[in-house]
């Protein structure tokens, strides 16, 4: 079986993608912590720069999308050191029925949330394997059951965290040193969400008794990279109902409409 090195051991470098804001910001800053030179990406050219500045860390511009760019991003990377943590946590979120979402929608939430993180591990492989390192990829608590109203999102998270998983067996088969990790938060206080407060179709995100803060998601970051286990989600209790909720839709698809007026009450009185 492979055997990751610990990223917290010496000053490896650590890549955080979509970091200008939110989940990667608050990754990013806790890696420089730790004594990591980091490097962050995000498509917003301006924002990276600016949140670079903010943390003292390296920015590449990058799109998520295109396996060219996590290949420069790499690059970049390796001029700075050996990498030792990989994080790709670049999302978007657009909510409403699968059936009425524009096109350009649809396709970009899975380019950017399924695609990004398979071209980003494969790059993240390719960077860590002859040294060994920790993969983490951010996946979301709709991983684990049917979310109404964001049903792409939640096609698109559960994609991330099967191959994750997936990805793991194949590294420990094939004795590639890198540990592969899925963080599955529910719901948190971030601009991704929050863009989208206004849409009826994400009353479920507000169903939990409160957002999740970005500095909590991050902290869960830093104790999966400590460890070996290969999946957490945040808050524990949600991921259970959420499980029965896929595993038994007939049962849980009524409950989830009862938690989805609970949480349109919050939506509303939250914007």
């Amino acid at each position: 079986m492979s055997t990751a090195r610990n990223p917290t051991a010496g000053n490896s470098v650590a890549v955080v993608t979509g970091a200008a804001r939110g989940f990667g910001r608050e990754i990013a800053r806790r890696l420089v912590a730790r004594g990591h030179r980091v490097l962050i990406t995000d498509l917003d050219a301006g924002a990276v720069t600016a949140t670079a500045g903010e943390l003292g860390v390296a920015a590449v511009p990058a799109d998520a999308r295109v396996p060219a760019d996590h290949a420069r991003v790499a690059a970049a990377a390796a001029e700075l050191g050996p990498v030792g943590v990989w994080v790709n946590n670049a999302g978007v979120l657009r909510a409403g029925r699968a059936w009425e979402q524009p096109e350009e929608d649809v396709t970009l939430q899975v380019e950017v949330n399924l695609l990004g993180v398979v071209h980003g591990s494969r790059a993240a492989v390719e960077a860590m394997r002859e040294h060994g390192g920790h993969l983490l990829n951010i996946a979301s608590m709709s991983s684990h059951g049917p979310v109404p109203g964001l049903a792409v999102y939640a096609a698109t998270k559960a994609a991330v965290l099967s191959f994750t998983t997936s990805l793991q067996g194949e590294l420990a088969i094939a004795g590639v040193p890198v540990r592969a990790h899925a963080l599955c938060p529910d719901a948190a206080d971030t601009a991704l969400v929050r863009d989208e407060q206004e849409s009826p179709d994400t009353a479920l995100l507000f169903s939990q008794r409160s957002l999740l803060t970005p500095t909590a998601v991050a902290d869960a970051a830093m104790g999966l990279l400590d460890g070996r286990r290969i999946v957490r989600s945040i808050p524990g209790y949600r991921s259970g109902a959420m499980r029965i909720a896929g595993a038994l839709p007939r049962v849980g698809l009524p409950v989830l409409a009862r938690l989805r007026a609970q949480g349109d009450r919050r939506r509303v009185a939250g914007s």
